[in-house]
This record gives structure tokens, C-alpha cells and sequence, in this order.
């Protein structure tokens, strides 16, 4: 049994420190405690972070495949990446667009830079995107427009100074239960905890005041509590007129409280109670039923608003939007996405060129816009204008909005899929590339309060498998030999070139290394130098002005947004709103998870009010039934649940059959797409209309040989 090692757990943000060793044969991939001198965490852990990485379940791909004769068949490592490089060369010559790469927040920062730096400096894609659009680009942008730089301004370290917690449109009890621990601790030590949202969650279970909008009217409800602030006078003069500038704009935007309260479906009382959480020290955390929406980012402006209006920015206090995959921090920081590397701006002349010399390409191989997002992507991929599209630890065709679409638009171009495990989006793939997964991997992770720590690897990959940076440095190699140095990426080496391209920026984390990392476990950005590191962001108490935003003026900007509806309303065919959710014990879109979420891994549970299942009995079997909207129809299993109010449908997010229904409007501001609402109906099971999962599942296209 060799000795144990630090590294950080890849099951959420919240970047908890575990010492690892090699587990014994039959028992998992590795062996982790919690690591006692671990600053993030503390030695703290939660049973499903140790679980999944003991044995993370899924079945392992672990050789490659082609497909031949419509069946994916083992090959060669050469012949694959053959394969690839081939038709990728092909694609190139008719444009640079004629690509696309989807990444992933499952990556190291050092395999999230390589890939972009391929994506962007080698094929000059514009069309290079990451998952993370499809859960944080809405609070990316608000961050942005807000402050004038991605990333929330607090820390973990402000969670116990705060004296009221306010969650909205998440459920950290069970997505970051290490976070949610300390929120609970801070709020039943003289706090308050308010929830806001539609279903009686976990993490509302345990409120002291729940609030429950209409599904999609989040923007309406903020903009009620920001107006009755407003009139009920809780706003931090002095703050607002030293270090905001719009507030008059943004209070001539507001709407009437109780006109806006009844659009959410909130009494008026209650926004007044929302309201009057902010005259105390307040952090707002929120997460995807925020930022899922085609007004994610109107909805997280006005949180940070709500913050900015009542001067809770500041120790103790401000915006803190949650991040759900373990490295969305670090992709959106490295990974040439959004932004280049340190929030480098796409369109800004001297960035591209600074980018272009250290990498060594011609300037005119950059793209000068970072491209429609993971949505509209899919989209050009539909209509036939990319013809080779390469997925790296990613599954559109579960985790995408409107499944079905998506779906059959990879089938119509070439498909490279690059992943650990079995997936959806791995049947359709033309070529598969085994990946190592958590435990096998060497790099860096930041977690969501700007913590760099490592992540390393206890044991080799299978034999057949390799690990992200030397199967991304293979494609390089044999399409553009002269980006990397090396075929062999050598993951320090790349962190090193990663950092250095940060000096100076709104993301420094030059002065973090290998070495420094040894000793200090996990470092938080900005950290320009070798000796300190970053706090509350935008803040310094020792200077006379304290405060010092990113923007052009130095302040920190509101914002005049309005709620416009959402995008699918209920009507008499599809009467009832469809919202996903977490499940406890459920990871991403199930690929490892799902036989535990579901029972069978098949059919999926749908929880409805027993109300909504009475006025609908008709449309039951069984216990079974199928839920419709304008998109597809599946069949579900049905639970009577009083946690989830009438008219509502829940289904987890977990289980692809939720996207078959979803439907792809998204914000246009970030290009998040509007997973948390749409319009859908009941009917009684038949014959004639079957499970899609259970279809592709009957068929054989589930399985790989």
C-alpha cells in the first residue's frame, strides 16, 4: 500500500483536499480521507465526494473505437487518432469554422488550456465551447457587466460572518453539502436561512422563511425586493453614491411591488420580508434556477443589485453564485472560452496579438469573437455547416436542451467523443477515445471561491486509456505539430504557460506553481506574487477608498432589467411547467449514477403534486404516465409529492429523458440556455408512445462492445 498524497475531490466546486493512496484490489480506484490541513475544507467531506471517488461507477471505456459497418469497433490508438486527425485536416481545408471542439468543467486547467489553445490557436475555431456555458455563463456575465470581471467578490471565509443567508434557486444540501454545513452553522448560530424557491427542496426544508415563485419569474420576484428595498428605505446611501454609479436609472426601471409580486406568485408581504433580509450582513448565493433562464443574467444582476443597493458588499456579506462542476472556475479563467486566459477580452487588439505571439501562430488564425455558445453551436451542426465535431468528458445529448435536436445533429457530421466513460453522446460517436477519469490524472482545479489546489493521480489509467493532456497533445501533434513543444504534454509545463499568460490580469495567478502548491495545498487568485494570495475581491481596508471595481470608472455598475415572460407559457394543450432538479445520490446526466438514481437505470420518477395528479387521473397507468411537450413525449414513473407545488412537473436532471422535453431558448446576454421551465402536458401511457430512452436502449444503441 504506497503512502497517501494530497489531492482535491472533482465532485463539486466547493475543491475539498483529500489525501489519496492506490485503493487494494476490489475496492474502488482509490482510497481518500479528508485532509486535516487541507485550507479549503479542513479535513471536512461528504459521503458522496468519497463514494464517487472510491468508485466512481459507469462502464469504462478502455481501448478505442471506430465505427465500421454502423457498430463501434476496437482499434489502435494510431489508427484512431489516424482517424481523427484525417478527417480533421479535411474539415479544415473548407474553414476554420468548419470544426467544432465542446469542452468540459471536468478538466484540469491544464487539459481546459491545452484544448483551447488547440481549438482556438490550432484549428482557429470560433466555434469552441465548454459545458460550463450551460450552467454558470449567466452569473459570468453579471459578474462582468457588474464589476467589470468575472468571479464572486466573496470567500468561504465569509460564510460565518454573515448573519442572514439567502439561497436562491438552489439546493446546496444537496449539491455542495461541505458549503452547505457551514451556511447551516452560520444561520443556526443567531442567522437566518431564506430559500427562495418553487419546490419545497432540502435546503428549504431547513429555511426560516421559504419563498416560492412561478417557475421562470425569478427576474420579477429580485426586482420586487430591489423596489420595496427602494421604498422601504433599505438602501446604503452613503455606499451606493461612493461606489455605484446607474442607481437612478436602475430605480426609475423598477416595477410596482405588488404588480411584479403577483407575476412571481409571491405575496407582497413576503417580498417585503426578502426585501428586509438585506438590512442586515447578507450573502445571496444562487445557483442554476437562476442561471438556467433566458433571463439568467437580468435575474443575477439583480441579486447583485439587491447587494449592491443595500450595501452588502464586503466581508461577511455580497453575491456568491454557486458552481456546480468541480474545474468551472478554471475553465472559465484558462480554457480560451469566453475570454483567453486571465479574462483576456476577444475583441481587444492587444490581447489577441499578446496571445498569438506566445503561443506562436499568426494573429489571423484567432478568432476575434468567442462564438455563439454550446446551443447555437449544436445549431450549425444541425444545419449541415461543421462537419467534425470532438467532445472532450462532456454529453450534449443528455445535458442539452432539446435532446432530440441534438441528437441528430451530431449523427449528421463526424463525431469524436473523448470521454472516461460510456455515454449517450458516446453511441452516436464515429470515433471514441478512452480517457483517464479522477484518480488517474495529474493537474490543477479551482474550486468556486478562486482556490488552486492539485490534482493527482494515485494510480495509472487502464492499460488502453490515456489521460486528457496526452491525448490532446496526439491531435495536436498530427494536425498542427508546431503549437506544442511536445507530443507528450507535460502537465506542470502547462500550468506554467497558463500562469504566466495571467500576469497582469483580472485572474493573476502567476505567482502560484507545482512547488508552491506542495506546501500551501491550495492558493486563491489573484496571487501575483510567490507569498500571498487573494481575498474579498475588489476590496482592500487598508487603502482611504477601500473599494476598486474593474469597470472604466472604478465603480460598480447596476443594472435596469425587466422581467419579459417566459419563453414557453402553459396554455390548454400543455397546461402544466416542467422545472429538473438534483437528485442526492445522482451525478451530472447519470452516465456513472443513473442505475443508482433510477432504480433500473431505464425509466425515469416524475414528482407531481397530488393535486396535479388528481385533476389528471386519466392520464395515469399504473402509477405510470407520459409527460408531452412541443418537443417529444416520455414515460415516466409517477410519485405523488407535496413538496412540488400543483402544476408542476419535476423531473431530475440526471436522466436524459428530462431533455428529450426541455427547449433551447437562451439568455442573450450569456447563451445559457432555459433548462428550468417549459410548458408540457400529460396523457395515459400507450404503446405508441415509448420511453426515447428506452427505444435507444431496445435497439442496442446503449451498449458498447
Amino acid at each position: 500500500m504506497t503512502d497517501r498524497e494530497s489531492t482535491t475531490c472533482m465532485r463539486c466546486a466547493v475543491g475539498c483536499g483529500y489525501r489519496q493512496r492506490d485503493a487494494d484490489e476490489g475496492r474502488g480506484v482509490v482510497d481518500v480521507r479528508g485532509d486535516e490541513a487541507h485550507p479549503t475544507n479542513g479535513g471536512s467531506t461528504c459521503s458522496r465526494g468519497v463514494r464517487e471517488t472510491v468508485d466512481p461507477g459507469g462502464e469504462r471505456v478502455t481501448e478505442p473505437l471506430i465505427r465500421r459497418g454502423g457498430e463501434l469497433r476496437p482499434a489502435d490508438w494510431d489508427t484512431a487518432l489516424g482517424t481523427v486527425a484525417v478527417r480533421i485536416i479535411e474539415a479544415l481545408r473548407e474553414g476554420n469554422d468548419n470544426v467544432a471542439v465542446l469542452g468540459s468543467g471536468q478538466q484540469t486547467n491544464e487539459a481546459a488550456y491545452a484544448l483551447g489553445k488547440l481549438a482556438r490557436g490550432g484549428f482557429g475555431t470560433r466555434y469552441y465551447d465548454a459545458n460550463t456555458t450551460l450552467c454558470m455563463a449567466s452569473a459570468v456575465r453579471a459578474y462582468v457587466q457588474a464589476f467589470g470581471s468575472d468571479a464572486p467578490p466573496p470567500t468561504y471565509e465569509d460564510v460565518p460572518e454573515a448573519e442572514t443567508h439567502v439561497i436562491w434557486g438552489a439546493n446546496p444540501k444537496i449539491a455542495h453539502p461541505v458549503l452547505y454545513r457551514w451556511i447551516a452553522d452560520s444561520a443556526g448560530d443567531g442567522g437566518e436561512l431564506i430559500v427562495v424557491d418553487p419546490v419545497e427542496s432540502e435546503t428549504a426544508a431547513d429555511a426560516d422563511l421559504h419563498v416560492r415563485p412561478e417557475p421562470g419569474t425569478d427576474l420579477a420576484l429580485a426586482r420586487a425586493a430591489l423596489a420595496a428595498a427602494v421604498d422601504e428605505g433599505l438602501v446604503d446611501r452613503e455606499f451606493v453614491e461612493r461606489h455605484t454609479e446607474g442607481f437612478e436609472a436602475m430605480v426609475g426601471s423598477l416595477p410596482d411591488v405588488d404588480v411584479a409580486a403577483e407575476t412571481a406568485g409571491v405575496p407582497a408581504d413576503r417580498v417585503s420580508e426578502l426585501a428586509a433580509a438585506f438590512d442586515s450582513r447578507t450573502l445571496v448565493y444562487w445557483g442554476m434556477g437562476v442561471n438556467q433562464s433566458v433571463q439568467g443574467t437580468g435575474t443575477a444582476r439583480s441579486l447583485i443589485d439587491l447587494c449592491l443597493a443595500t450595501g452588502n458588499l464586503g466581508p461577511g456579506s455580497g453575491p456568491f453564485s454557486l458552481t456546480g462542476q468541480a474545474n468551472s472556475m478554471g475553465n472559465r479563467v484558462c480554457a480560451s472560452k469566453s475570454s483567453w486566459p486571465g479574462y483576456r477580452a476577444f475583441d481587444d487588439v492587444a490581447d489577441r496579438k499578446a496571445i498569438a505571439r506566445e503561443w506562436g501562430v499568426p494573429m489571423t488564425r484567432l478568432p476575434d469573437s468567442s462564438g455563439p455558445g454550446f446551443v447555437r453551436i449544436v445549431d450549425e451542426l444541425a444545419r449541415g455547416n461543421v462537419d467534425v465535431c470532438w467532445t472532450v468528458a462532456t454529453n450534449p445529448v443528455a445535458g442539452v436542451p432539446d435532446s432530440g435536436h441534438v441528437r441528430a445533429a451530431l449523427e449528421d457530421g463526424f463525431l469524436i467523443v473523448q470521454d472516461a466513460f460510456r455515454s449517450d453522446t458516446a453511441e452516436l460517436a464515429d470515433v471514441v477515445l478512452p480517457a483517464a477519469t479522477w484518480g488517474e490524472s495529474e493537474g490543477t482545479v479551482m474550486n468556486m471561491e478562486r482556490r488552486v489546489s492539485r490534482v493527482t493521480a494515485a494510480r495509472e489509467p487502464p492499460e488502453g486509456v490515456r489521460r486528457d493532456v496526452d491525448i490532446i497533445g496526439a491531435v495536436a501533434d498530427r494536425v498542427v505539430p508546431e503549437l506544442f513543444e511536445s507530443t507528450r504534454l507535460d502537465p506542470e509545463a502547462l500550468f506554467d504557460e497558463v500562469a504566466a499568460l495571467t500576469r497582469g490580469t483580472t485572474a493573476d495567478f502567476s505567482g502560484i506553481s507545482y512547488e508552491r502548491l506542495a506546501e500551501e495545498l491550495a492558493v486563491r487568485w489573484p496571487a501575483p506574487d510567490a507569498d500571498g494570495e487573494g481575498g474579498y475581491r475588489y476590496y482592500n481596508e487598508d487603502d482611504a477608498d477601500p473599494w476598486s471595481f474593474r469597470t472604466d470608472s472604478g465603480r460598480a455598475r447596476f443594472s435596469n432589467a425587466s422581467h419579459e415572460g417566459v419563453p414557453e407559457p402553459i396554455d390548454a394543450e400543455y397546461p402544466l411547467t416542467l422545472t429538473t432538479g438534483r437528485r442526492p445520490d445522482a451525478y451530472n446526466t447519470g452516465v456513472r449514477t443513473r442505475m443508482d438514481a433510477d432504480g433500473d437505470g431505464g425509466e425515469t420518477t416524475a414528482r407531481l403534486h397530488p393535486e396535479t395528479i388528481a385533476d389528471n387521473l386519466t392520464a395515469f397507468d399504473r402509477g405510470r404516465t407520459v409527460v408531452e411537450s412541443r418537443r417529444s413525449a416520455v414515460a415516466v414513473e409517477a410519485t405523488p409529492d407535496a413538496d412540488v407545488p400543483p402544476g408542476l412537473v419535476w423531473l431530475p436532471v440526471h436522466n436524459p429523458a428530462a431533455n428529450e422535453l426541455t427547449l433551447s431558448a437562451a439568455d442573450p446576454e450569456s447563451a445559457e440556455p432555459n433548462l428550468k421551465q417549459c410548458a408540457v402536458g400529460l396523457s395515459a401511457p400507450d404503446r405508441g408512445v415509448a420511453d426515447p430512452v428506452d427505444e435507444r436502449r431496445a435497439s442496442g444503441a446503449d451498449s458498447l462492445p
